[in-house]
């Protein structure tokens, strides 16, 4: 902003910003100052609708350097040539809290990075965790009330959350990871980042891939413990937002080693899992992470609303070369999240700064509503027209997939290893002796809230069924904290 006189926020000047106008000395105020009028009225529109989930959150911007020659998978233009740049934007979030929670607390982090690419923006919008509480979105709204402050309590009630997570065992694999040691991570910097969904990717031959991204910290995991992380939040709710500014503003880049995980389309059918399934993972020894590039955070936002609360992020925003999977849940979010942000922000929403195509720009024929900015002058609002608007491609940016059968409200299809518990047993045994224990203890003093015996043993239960010794334990734990 240039210097000079402050003005109205019509450019007049201001005379008087210190005493309202008024009905001689000590009189009433006048409805005919209208600098006060106006400066009330904007101070009372500064706020729009907080996110849903996710509210809580802190973004940089940054770039994204190929490293390997990805062609022969897909032919996403910024995916093209090896050492090519692209910028991005990252907002990293917790789920569960609103807009003023604390940042160190035990909740996912959302991972929500926007590709500025020559052919449009591409979302991936993720967590830090590669899976996920539930594998169908019609199950999210349920999910997350239980999660939510309780509409007759107004708190998060520990019988919601153990009521429908008892009640859906497909959560054991990511509970038992949300109450291990990177359930709270220390900071934004020293934590992984993940698509966590599959999606797809094709090549200039037409050839299909299904793909998962993992991006991993440099900086390296550092968690707090519970106790570590109850006295952080209440000394400093802002700690990841600030160590995330500090340091990108002392020229210490936080940068992580972008992998994907590659599965030939032809795989799927007979995988012994699901691998469209959001609450597993593919194992490494089955599909082996692919080194492809370096991401880098660079420069922070210069205001956060304008930036990080008005940035919109949506796993619909695909690029030529990429596209969805059958994956339920990333079925039901090409749907939610633009919903979210039109109602929220606004239709015009990706005409905002942070949101708009930096590396090339948006063409289309949507026209008014709020905030629009009248961009197209006098440019015809139709297609096909003769007047040189703009066309269509006749190429989509994904390859169809084949579906048969009838149409309704059909579950998943199993395949020959699929079980809710399995992945959750896994990683229980593959955690130290030291893990074990304070995942045992995590889940039991949340457990020993519950005020039913029922929703307690069903709880205990599922972690039993993905492991005997965890669930013997957890039992006595819960039991002793119960009394």
């Amino acid at each position: 902003m240039t210097q000079g006189p402050l003005t109205t926020e019509a450019g007049a000047p201001v005379a008087d910003n210190q005493n309202s106008e008024t009905a001689g000395v000590g009189g009433p105020v006048l409805v005919q100052d209208q600098l006060l009028l106006e400066k009330l009225a904007h101070f009372n529109r500064e706020r729009i609708p907080e996110r849903v989930v996710h509210a809580r959150g802190a973004g940089a911007y940054g770039t994204f350097t190929l490293t390997r020659d990805v062609s022969r998978w897909t032919r996403a233009a910024f995916l093209s040539e090896v050492g090519k740049e692209t910028e991005t934007f990252l907002r990293f979030s917790t789920v569960a809290g609103n807009l003023g929670a604390a940042d160190a607390v035990r909740d996912p982090r959302g991972w929500a990075l926007k590709f500025y690419t020559e052919e449009g923006n591409y979302d991936l919008v993720g967590n830090n965790t590669p899976v996920f509480f539930i594998k169908d979105a019609i199950k999210f709204p349920d999910f997350i009330h239980t999660q939510k402050r309780d509409p007759y309590s107004g708190s998060q009630e520990a019988d919601n959350v153990w009521d429908f997570w008892g009640l859906s065992p497909e959560s054991t694999h990511q509970v038992t990871w949300l109450f291990g040691d990177r359930g709270i991570p220390a900071s934004y910097r020293h934590m992984n980042g993940y698509g966590s969904h599959t999606f797809q990717w094709n090549n200039e031959a037409g050839e299909v891939f299904w793909v998962k991204y993992h991006f991993k910290t440099d900086q390296g995991i550092k968690n707090l413990t519970q106790d570590e992380a109850n006295r952080l939040a209440g000394e400093d709710p802002d700690s990841h937002q600030r160590d995330l500014r500090e340091a990108i503003e002392r020229g210490d880049f936080p940068t992580w080693t972008v992998q994907v995980q590659i599965m030939p389309a032809a795989d799927a059918a007979t995988y012994r899992f699901n691998p469209f399934d959001l609450t597993k993972v593919w194992p490494h020894e089955d599909y082996p992470p692919i080194e492809i590039g370096r991401l880098e955070l660079n420069r922070n936002p210069e205001n956060i609303f304008a930036e990080v609360e008005q940035s919109i992020f949506s796993p619909a925003h695909f690029v030529p070369g990429i596209g969805p999977s059958p994956d339920k849940m990333l079925q039901g979010r090409l749907f939610a999240y633009g919903d979210a942000h039109r109602y929220r922000v606004g239709i015009n929403a990706d005409h905002l700064p942070v949101n708009r195509p930096h590396a090339t720009e948006a063409r289309t024929h949507s026209r008014d509503g709020h905030l629009y900015d009248g961009r197209h002058k006098g440019a015809k609002n139709y297609e096909p027209n003769s007047f040189g608007g703009p066309f269509q491609t006749d190429r989509p940016l994904w390859r169809s997939v084949p579906v048969s059968g009838g149409t309704g409200d059909h579950a998943a299809p199993v395949h020959a290893e699929d079980d809710d518990f399995v992945q959750a047993g896994t990683l229980y045994r593959l955690m130290s002796e030291g893990e074990k224990s304070r995942l045992v203890g995590n889940l039991a003093g949340f457990i020993a809230k519950v005020s039913r015996d029922d929703i307690a043993e069903r709880a205990i239960d599922n972690f039993r069924q993905a492991d005997g010794d965890f669930g013997k334990r957890l039992e006595v734990a819960v039991q002793a904290l119960r009394g």
